[in-house]
C-alpha cells in the first residue's frame, strides 16, 4: 500500500540521528516489547508479514510521532485483537494494572470465530524448502512492475516501473502479499535485483552507485518480452491497414 510507512525517496524528514554508544534498549518496556514478539512468533500466534501489515495500518500521524518499538506496541495490540486472542478490554485492564505495579490476570483463551478460523491463528515459515520453477536467473534484465496495491507489498514505491538487474536468486519463500492478510501461502523466488542510482534517482544523483533490492518473482517483468511486446505493438499501430476488396459473387 502507497502509505506514510513507505519513505524511501521521501523528502522533509531530515537527517537521521546516530546516538553514541546508543544501548539496546532504551526503556525496560522495549526489553519487554522484544520478548513478547520472540514469544507470539514462537507460538506462531501471527506470521511477520502479518505484524508489517499492522504497522502498515497505524494512522500516519500515530505513525510519525511513534518510536521504533511504539509501533511495534501498535502493531501487536491491534493483531492480538484481530486474533482474538485478548479483547480491547482485556489489554486495557493489564494496562491499568501494569502501570499500578500490580500484576495483570491471565487473559481468557483465544476465541476463534468464523472470520477468525483456528488455522489462521498460526504462521508459516518464509522461506520454502520445495522446488518451484524460477522464470529468472542472474544477469537477466527485469523491470519493476507498477503495482499499486491497497494491501501490503513488499515492492517499494520508489522502484516501481523501474529498470534493473537480477544478481541473485536467493531461493523460494512465500509471497508476503497474501501471506499478510491470512490468504493461500503462495511460493515464487525471490531475488536481489541491482537498480543503478540513476535509473532510480535521476540524473541528479551521482553516478556510480546502486542500491540492491529483495523482490520477489510477481514483482517483476523480463526488460526484453517486454521491449519485444512494445517493439510488435508500435508496428501494428504504424502498419497500413490493406485496402479492402470486395468480389462481386457470379450470379
Amino acid at each position: 500500500m502507497n502509505g506514510i510507512h513507505d519513505m524511501g525517496g521521501m523528502h522533509g524528514f531530515g537527517p537521521i540521528p546516530r546516538e553514541a554508544n546508543e544501548p539496546v534498549f532504551h526503556a525496560g518496556w522495549e526489553r519487554r516489547m522484544f520478548a513478547i514478539a520472540l514469544a507470539t512468533f514462537a507460538r506462531r500466534i501471527f506470521n511477520v508479514d502479518e505484524f508489517r501489515r499492522a504497522i502498515e495500518q497505524i494512522p500516519p500521524a500515530d505513525y510519525l510521532r511513534s518510536s521504533y518499538y511504539e509501533r511495534w506496541m501498535r502493531a501487536f495490540i491491534a493483531l492480538l485483537q484481530e486474533k482474538n486472542i485478548a479483547s480491547a478490554e482485556e489489554i486495557e485492564s493489564a494496562s491499568r494494572q501494569a502501570l499500578g505495579g500490580g500484576a495483570a490476570g491471565p487473559l481468557s483463551a483465544p476465541r476463534t470465530t468464523a472470520a477468525t478460523p483456528p488455522a489462521a491463528i498460526g504462521a508459516a515459515r518464509p522461506r520454502a524448502h520445495r522446488r518451484v520453477p524460477a522464470r529468472f536467473k542472474p544477469g537477466d534484465r527485469v523491470i519493476a512492475r507498477n503495482l499499486n496495491s491497497e494491501h501490503h507489498t513488499r515492492l517499494p514505491r520508489y522502484a516501481r516501473g523501474r529498470r534493473g538487474v537480477i544478481r541473485r536468486d536467493w531461493g523460494v519463500f512465500i509471497l508476503p502479499d497474501s501471506h499478510a492478510h491470512g490468504g493461500a501461502i503462495d511460493l515464487c523466488h525471490c531475488y536481489s535485483v541491482e537498480f543503478d542510482s540513476r535509473e532510480l534517482w535521476g540524473d541528479e544523483h551521482p553516478a556510480g552507485e546502486s542500491v540492491l533490492l529483495d523482490l520477489w518473482e510477481p514483482y517483476l517483468e523480463s526488460a526484453a518480452a517486454k521491449r519485444g511486446a512494445a517493439s510488435a505493438s508500435g508496428k501494428r499501430r504504424t502498419t497500413k491497414p490493406a485496402v479492402g476488396r470486395r468480389r462481386l459473387a457470379k450470379p
